[in-house]
């Protein structure tokens, strides 16, 4: 985004090109005739219109520079031969190219010749200049060949201005030889348009490497900033950004780094100071994020001297005005590129964008730019195809264009003067293809969702939120102080609590009110299961009851009846309707048999919908037989539990079964693909069956994941829809790595529903040494088992960490946007001891939820979906406390948490700060620590307050 910073490649790789072969730079021949033929062929057909009616055109490119620059001298050497040759003329006419250059850069030069006579039918001629030679003979020459012919016209790039001894004495001998010259800017600019595949390659190169930078380095630089509040400066970021850019091993892009460079300086603007022109550059000034504040990063990289750029903007605790002006830009920026297509007018792309803001904010059509971007290529702003409305060059397949669009001098209404002035910018490197265009910067997102940080929500907003009593304001004026950066205003750590508790409360007895005047129903999707179970009937008629053999106690397991003798026939009663069955033998060695049933009435009994169809009849409560066969009797009591408990666990699943959602089938990956796979898992809930348990393997398919092993019916699939969180613990102090999802419905583990599943391994194997003896800890044998345990336990740790990036990358892509799903890792800094169930657990915060991942039952409060949570039992001196959780659905029942324990009183940030430091201290860098503020930042998104939800001492982020 700079006009003036122009360039080709980098100069100290043209200069080693042109100092010879032995510098290792070649001249691509197949490449060098393709493109010979392009120019004389483009020449030639547009020769008047936009080649001057030139019989002959020269290119004269000045010496090398450190400056960024783009010349159209500079992008023909590297279009044509592959670099750029400092201080060389090229004059191009129809039967001949002349080359004035020097003896080294001539020798590189040899391989034109051939194929220039093969590809064009021209004769190269090489006119050497010695060392302090200054060129006049050779130039002589060349002109008297361009006289030669009848009324010669020589083209030439008027707009660059000569540099240097040897282009300065050219630009004077062609003025002053009486030839009619013509400018051949136009026809150079028409001639790079349309790119080839390579050239489309070096574009997407420069494209993933810029994008890469935008989302491995800015996004997270700056969050850690803004979490951090440190005070940084915009050219500080510029410079740490250039630096990732051209380091791309830093941000995890495979590219070689002599092939890389800068489009321009990258540019951070906040504060009220905003220049969205392409020459705008980072001023000294302090990163602004206070409240309602706007960040805007662009950058640009190229690879192979091939230009890319990508631009977004950060709100900082936008307010509605602020949003819906985004979110208005963002479709104008959509509809733009969406008129990015083969036969479509460059005035297309304007008038696309310019009605999308027309139709949904008219008052801001005054601020939105005049253009909505340009070509780039070799050239960071290709002329002749600026992106305006009264641009009429006709879209073609293999054009590039830097679709930039932006609202300037936009305004709002704030305390702070820094955050009154704003202004929006969104651009997007686009290809045209044949079905459309391609956004090749795409992997940067420009979503609402993904560029808004929550940031001091409690925080004041003049024109969004009418301020009704004079207690809120004093209230909230009050608490801007506390939350706020200022060097007026220094409030104790107490008052600070008191206020955010008083602002809470407040808060929440509004909502409270609001739901009981009807305002607001109680959250929650009201859904509820009711177990129904079909009428039990042992035999249809008289007819399939089985003929009596004796007057005995009989157990019919086909038909899963018990045919007892009362009265001297055989009644049958289905074993649901047994309840227990017990035998007890005495004295006489007789032995008693006990039959009691589930009738109405009886306390503790399960509720039947059957008993209430029939309240009239009469029940049989309880039988008992007395007989002489006490193994007999045995076999009945064990045959009729036997067939009781398979029939209860059968009709509870298949009750558990009907309450399922229907969730769609698993697309494999077949051809596709190859499935994301982690092999030797374990899985919780087990599968049912007392055979020998088996590990499995964990695949991730189209739209899901496959667990299986060996075994035919032991499989479960998860689709990604279906996952409400997701999570991933390496084992550091546990017995397992473990990967664990939470389910938004449930689904059956064999015979088990649930919402929890877990796939795990463990790290090392549970020994105990029977010895007795102790060993000693420089026991050669004890070190290389400790060595060996640690290898295991980091080998299965990275091969889960492989598998959830791989995860995350699939996760990434479009079509799962929707779902926002992404791998969390608890944070065991900020853990405590906790009783959530009947023992105590170390319960770890995610950046989402609060979760207890080892013990069984597991726990997964959504911390998004909680209404308030109680702290009982705190009182000075007592570092234990009970918390009870209660959530927004007021139909799910309160989550106690008992003896929870505190840290000296310490809050999950101050405990974060620490481990940060500690981290530090310890030498762990940035990645691991950016990651974890990334995932903690990420929370917020999901459910962004609004203008009355609290807000926290430290900034709360939304990605």
């Amino acid at each position: 985004m700079a006009d003036h910073r122009n360039g080709g490649n980098h100069p100290a790789a043209a200069s080693k090109g042109a100092g010879g072969a032995s510098g290792g730079y070649t001249i691509d021949a197949n490449t060098l005739q393709r493109r010979l033929k392009t120019l004389y062929s483009n020449w030639r057909e547009h020769r008047d219109e936009l080649w001057g009616s030139c019989n002959a055109f020269a290119v004269a490119t000045p010496p090398p520079s450190d400056d960024l620059r783009y010349l159209k001298s500079s992008a023909l050497n590297i279009w044509l031969l592959g670099y750029e040759f400092p201080e060389t003329i090229m004059v191009f006419s129809e039967k001949q190219i002349h080359f004035l250059c020097s003896q080294k850069k001539a020798s590189l030069l040899d391989v034109v010749t051939k194929s220039a006579k093969e590809a064009v039918n021209v004769d190269v001629v090489m006119h050497v200049k010695a060392k302090n030679d200054d060129g006049l003979t050779q130039m002589d020459a060349i002109l008297n060949s361009i006289e030669s012919v009848d009324s010669p016209v020589l083209g030439y790039i008027a707009r660059e201005a000569p540099e240097g001894k040897l282009l300065e004495t050219w630009t004077e001998k062609i003025k002053s030889s009486g030839l009619h010259l013509s400018d051949v800017t136009n026809g150079l600019s028409n001639l790079f348009a349309v790119k080839d595949s390579g050239e489309l390659t070096n574009v997407k190169k420069a494209a993933y490497l810029t994008a890469s930078a935008m989302k491995q380095f800015v996004v997270p630089k700056l969050e850690k900033v803004i979490d951090e509040e440190k005070k940084v400066t915009h050219s500080s970021l510029m410079d740490d950004t250039e630096k990732a850019i051209l380091e791309p091993a830093r941000i995890k892009v495979k590219l070689k780094a002599d092939n890389v460079d800068i489009c321009y300086p990258p540019i951070f603007q906040s504060g009220g100071n905003f220049d969205l022109r392409p020459s705008a550059s980072s001023n000294d000034d302090h990163l602004y994020y206070d409240s309602a504040s706007v960040i805007i990063c662009a950058l640009g990289s190229r690879y192979n001297s091939y230009c890319a750029n990508v631009a977004r903007t950060f709100l900082i605790d936008s307010n509605t005005t602020q949003s819906k002006a985004y979110q208005v830009l963002l479709k104008a920026h959509e509809a733009a590129v969406g008129a990015v297509m083969p036969g479509n007018k460059g005035s297309d792309v304007y008038k696309a964008a310019l009605e999308v803001v027309q139709k949904e904010a008219p008052e801001l059509t005054p601020n939105l730019t005049k253009s909505a971007g340009t070509g780039i290529g070799l050239e960071f702003r290709e002329s002749g195809l600026n992106l305006n409305e009264k641009n009429e060059r006709v879209m073609k397949i293999g054009m590039v264009f830097n679709v930039s669009l932006g609202f300037q001098n936009m305004q709002t209404k704030s305390s702070k003067a820094k955050s009154q002035n704003y202004a929006l910018l969104i651009a997007d490197t686009v290809i045209v293809t044949a079905s459309g265009h391609e956004v090749v910067t795409a992997l940067s997102s420009k979503a609402f969702k993904d560029v808004a940080y929550s940031f001091n929500d409690g925080e004041e907003e003049e024109d969004e939120r009418p301020q009704v009593r004079a207690e809120s304001k004093v209230n909230e004026a009050l608490y801007s102080k506390a939350t706020l950066r200022s060097d007026n205003h220094e409030m104790s750590k107490e008052e600070l609590r008191r206020q955010h508790q008083a602002e809470l409360a407040r808060q929440k007895n509004e909502e409270t009110a609001q739901r009981l005047a009807g305002g607001k129903s109680a959250a929650g999707d009201g859904r509820s299961s009711s177990r129904t179970s079909n009428d039990l009937i042992a035999y249809k008629n008289i007819n399939d009851v089985p003929p009596p053999r004796d007057l005995m106690i009989q157990v019919d397991q086909r038909n899963e009846a018990i045919l007892i003798p009362l009265y001297g026939s055989m009644v049958p009663f289905h074993v649901a309707t047994v309840k227990t069955v017990s035998s007890q033998a005495d004295t006489s060695r007789n032995c008693y048999i006990r039959i009691i049933f589930n009738v109405p009435g009886t306390p503790f009994s399960s509720h039947d919908p059957n008993a209430l169809k029939n309240q009239t009849d009469i029940f049989l409560k309880e039988v008992s037989f007395r007989s002489k066969d006490p193994r007999h009797i045995s076999e009945i009591v064990q045959q009729i539990k036997t067939l009781r408990r398979n029939v209860v666990s059968r009709e509870s699943e298949r009750a558990e079964r009907a309450s399922l959602v229907t969730q769609e089938k698993l697309v494999l990956a077949g051809h596709k693909f190859k499935p994301i796979r982690l092999t030797d898992l374990w899985i919780r809930p087990t599968f049912p069956g007392r055979g020998r348990k088996l590990p499995g393997t964990l695949e991730a398919h189209d739209n899901g994941f496959r667990y299986s092993t060996s075994r035919a019916d032991e499989r479960v699939d998860i689709l990604f829809g279906n996952i409400k969180h997701a999570f991933f613990q390496a084992a550091e102090k546990e017995m397992i790595t473990l990967l664990h999802f939470h389910l938004h419905n449930h689904i059956m583990v064999g015979n088990k529903k649930t919402k929890d599943v877990q796939f795990y391994v463990e790290v090392m194997d549970v020994v105990q040494t029977l010895g007795g003896g102790k060993r000693s800890a420089y026991d050669p044998d004890e070190i290389e088992e400790e060595q060996r345990e640690r290898d295991r336990k980091n080998k299965i740790n990275m091969d889960f960490q492989n598998f959830v990036n791989r995860v995350n990358d699939l996760w990434g892509q479009p079509k799962f946007k929707s779902l926002d799903l992404e791998f969390d890792q608890p944070l065991r800094e900020l853990g405590f001891h906790g009783v959530p169930h009947k023992a105590s657990a170390f319960i770890v915060p995610t950046s989402s939820c609060l979760v207890e991942l080892i013990e069984t039952p597991f726990l997964v409060v959504t911390l998004s979906e909680i209404e308030i949570v109680n702290l009982e039992r705190v009182g000075l001196g007592q570092k234990n406390f009970d918390m009870a959780i209660v959530f927004k659905d007021f139909k799910r029942d309160v989550l106690r948490i008992d003896g929870s324990e505190e840290e000296e009183g310490k809050t999950w940030e101050e405990l974060e700060r620490e481990a940060s430091n500690a981290d530090k201290e310890k030498g762990v860098e940035s990645d691991s620590e950016e990651e974890r503020k990334r995932r903690k930042m990420k929370a917020f998104g999901k459910s962004r307050a609004g203008p009355s939800s609290s807000a926290p001492k430290r900034p709360k982020f939304r990605r």
